[in-house]
């Protein structure tokens, strides 16, 4: 857990909330926040996810880039199942498969965005800012545009901060790049991938399947960058 710095303190500095999962898109994300020159308060959640290691690289990526303050949020999405990653019934697809995948999470940004706004009001914080891909990415309906769009109005409507004027931003800089241009972006700014893991079912040890989704995204984006992939795999 890092210090709170009390927002009056921080008061002449722009901050912003950063949604942090441990991968390489918020990781991306964040650094590009940094970049921007927010002060970033890094926001992960133990939500019930198979793979308990996106905490354990989260904290290992809000430790290495020196963000104010890592929260990480306790609450249990397996209670109402639905997903491939919040129920150990439902096999994660280790293949290409059509329409929405069973790795979507039933309201998953929806509720990680609401924590992130009630945070974001308290410090007084002018952004939220979350890695969702409208172009390489599994067909989630929570990333689109529109579904940003309409949750940043909400945002403006729903708080007291938005009634007063101080009006938060939804900052997405990932939505319209491919996985190897987001590669390629976290490089100039310095991102050590290493640190981090996609993988929807990485073990204890922190490897990765190579065969989910996530996984084969984000194999494929490193080829495409002409980067070598620093991912541990299991096969």
């Amino acid at each position: 857990m890092f210090p709170v710095i009390e927002s009056s303190v921080m008061s002449n500095v722009r901050c912003a909330v950063v949604l942090l999962s441990g991968g390489l898109d918020s990781t991306t994300c964040l650094a590009m926040a940094k970049a921007a020159g927010f002060a970033c308060y890094a926001l992960s959640f133990r939500y019930g996810q198979r793979s308990a290691q996106e905490i354990v690289f989260a904290e290992r990526i809000a430790r290495a880039n020196g963000v104010m303050e890592h929260k990480v949020i306790d609450l249990d999405l397996s209670q109402i199942g639905g997903s491939a990653l919040t129920d150990h019934r439902i096999a994660v697809p280790e293949s290409p498969t059509s329409g929405i995948p069973v790795t979507y999470v039933p309201a998953r940004n929806t509720v990680f965005l609401s924590i992130a706004l009630g945070w974001a009001e308290v410090l007084g914080a002018d952004a939220i800012y979350t890695g969702v891909n409208a172009v390489d990415y599994s067909g989630y309906p929570d990333c689109r545009p529109d579904y940003i769009a309409a949750f940043e109005k909400m945002a403006n409507l729903a708080t007291r901060a938005g009634v007063e004027g101080h009006r938060l931003r939804i900052e997405t800089p990932l939505i319209q790049l491919s996985k190897a241009q987001i590669i390629q972006a976290g490089l100039t700014l310095g991102v050590d991938y290493s640190l981090t893991v996609s993988c929807y079912q990485a073990n204890d040890a922190g490897q990765a399947c190579g065969r989910c989704d996530a996984c084969r995204l984000r194999r494929q984006g490193f080829t495409d960058a002409g980067i070598t992939d620093p991912t541990l795999y299991r096969t």
